[in-house]
């Protein structure tokens, strides 16, 4: 079934800023992107970022961060390599609600899935938080919620 544009924006929308959570603090959840072929197998796996946007040019395309490439810096916190984590595209033909979560059928054949973070996605969302919240410098976090640029330069590249 397709679903009206409001219906999965709202569900895409609670997913990723963990609107959906048990405890009353969003980010106790958070979403997960699951991509799998025309074949069924699952070809990539990441939390996203609580971060999105529409691109401006075409409403069938959202752009996400996955989740990817932490490590432990000297002092014992955790950093993200920015270069690795960078946006995404994903053009779709259709949306559908699914359970709790949101199925694009994409341009390219593969299905997304975006769902409740669970185990070691929900962890590592959580790290990224707390990178992002307590580590990156105000202009930082304000050039990642831009989702504009598909390379990283500058500390964390």
């Amino acid at each position: 079934m397709n679903i009206a544009a409001d219906s999965w924006l709202q569900r895409f929308q609670t997913l990723l800023e963990g609107g959906h959570t048990a405890t009353g603090d969003e980010l106790d959840a958070g979403a997960q992107l699951v991509v799998t072929d025309q074949d069924g197998t699952e070809s990539f796996r990441a939390s996203l970022a609580r971060h999105w946007r529409i691109d401006d040019e075409d409403g069938h395309t959202i752009w996400v961060r996955p989740i990817l490439a932490s490590y432990r810096e000297d002092d014992g916190t955790t950093a993200f390599n920015l270069s690795l984590a960078r946006r995404r595209a994903l053009s779709w033909t259709n949306a559908v609600l699914d359970g709790d979560g949101l199925v694009f059928h994409l341009r390219s054949g593969e299905t997304a899935n975006v769902q409740p973070a669970t185990d070691a996605e929900l962890a590592e969302l959580r790290r990224w938080d707390a990178f992002y919240f307590t580590t990156l410098a105000q202009e930082e976090a304000e050039a990642l919620d831009e989702l504009a640029d598909d390379s990283w330069h500058g500390r964390f590249a």
